[in-house]
């Protein structure tokens, strides 16, 4: 073992899949790329991290819903493009090729380009740690899509892609033998 600096033990520990996250403020879209991301719970709440320095973030705030959209590998150079400008000055759905598409509770769009899609209603936000709190209300999720694969922020400007699947449900539903 040899030492790393505390500064990047965060990349060893990496989020969920990169995501872009979608509001609408009354009056036009805007989407956020978002790297930082969890599970809270099965019902399903959902955690990520932003704040005011992101344009969307007011948006957000205000209406209180937003859609979590989640691109593939195909879709990388979209979302650091989406991820490295401003929605104040910029139409992203425009620059970057993407289809908005209505959601049935909430007016931020869909995104159709992406493998699924979760509206979601803002539960809480824990300004501390900028952690905004999500409950998921509709799920989407496009089974055509060929490509499957997500891809995950290791932090430092790299990213790493879902791989091969592996099945462990009946393990994981049955006791082992030894008591566990």
């Amino acid at each position: 073992m040899h030492p790393l600096a505390l500064s990047k033990a965060f990349t060893l520990i990496e989020p969920g899949p990169v995501v872009l996250v979608t509001t609408h403020d009354g009056v036009k879209n805007n989407i956020m790329t978002i790297s930082w991301t969890m599970v809270i719970d099965f019902t399903p709440v959902f955690a990520l991290t932003t704040g005011e320095w992101n344009h969307s973030f007011a948006a957000l705030q205000a209406t209180r819903e937003c859609v979590i959209a989640i691109p593939t590998v195909d879709m990388l150079d979209q979302v650091v493009g989406i991820g490295t400008c401003s929605g104040a000055d910029t139409d992203k759905f425009a620059r970057f090729g993407l289809t908005p598409a209505p959601g049935q509770f909430v007016k931020a769009p869909l995104i159709e380009e992406c493998l699924a899609n979760i509206e979601c209603r803002l539960v809480d936000i824990v300004k501390a740690h900028n952690i905004v709190v999500l409950e998921g209300l509709a799920a989407y999720m496009d089974p055509e899509r060929r490509e499957k694969r997500t891809v995950h922020a290791v932090g430092d400007g790299t990213f790493v892609v879902d791989g091969r699947r592996l099945d462990r449900r009946e393990m994981m539903a049955s006791k082992l033998p030894d008591g566990c």
